[in-house]
């Protein structure tokens, strides 16, 4: 799985380093680390059999010449910027029935057990994305949005089985995002979700008494 999930990452950062930004690269795209982190905290999430379809979802994108991570940003671009969605939606692969409905069946587990960190950890959430695509602002891209623009991406064969990895954890009480956000907040140094939200809680505490 680690192997799998190192040439998934691989094969994203080129996607993402050839991805046009308006304005010249971001910032993001410089910070290697911040990306893996990120990448590597989203997939230690997922089991095996969607990880091998994604890393096929790549290497075949590569093959056809398409980025998937470009696709992803535009795709977003539907709602934060949606006069310039208008001029490149056509250059989209367009969406089959089964994939848009695969799309918001998983995108209503992942926002629950958003909702569900949010209410437990608010001090780390607070630092993240807005979660609802209605929060959606040119410069602002909300959780929701983000993630529908990334399962956009995937193929029918990969978002089939996400689908039945978050159903097997849903049925096992397992919340996929918590998995996601332990992994980064013990790069941070912290030993628990409890302890980063606790530290940042008197963080915010002392610094509204200065």
């Amino acid at each position: 799985k680690e192997n799998l999930i190192h040439e998934i990452i691989e094969l994203e950062w080129e996607m993402f380093q050839k991805t046009q930004n308006i304005g010249g690269p971001a910032d993001c795209q410089k910070d290697r680390k911040a990306f893996e982190l990120h990448r590597m905290s989203q997939a230690v999430a997922w089991t095996e059999a969607p990880l091998q379809s994604y890393l096929t979802d790549l290497k075949d994108a590569v093959r056809q010449g398409r980025n998937l991570v470009s696709e992803k940003y535009a795709r977003m671009m539907k709602s934060t910027s949606p006069e310039e969605y208008a001029r490149i939606a056509p250059l989209l692969p367009p969406l089959s029935h089964q994939v848009s409905s695969l799309v918001t069946k998983i995108i209503e587990i992942v926002i629950q057990w958003q909702e569900d960190l949010t209410e437990r950890f608010p001090y780390i959430l607070e630092h993240g994305r807005p979660l609802y695509t209605s929060d959606d602002k040119p410069h602002s891209t909300s959780f929701e949005t983000y993630l529908k623009g990334e399962l956009e991406t995937y193929s029918l064969n990969t978002l089939s089985l996400y689908y039945e990895c978050l159903l097997e954890q849903k049925r096992n009480n397992v919340n996929a995002s918590e998995i996601d956000l332990e992994h980064k907040i013990n790069h941070y140094g912290y030993d628990s979700l409890e302890d980063a939200n606790t530290t940042l809680m008197k963080k915010k505490e002392g610094d509204s008494h200065k």
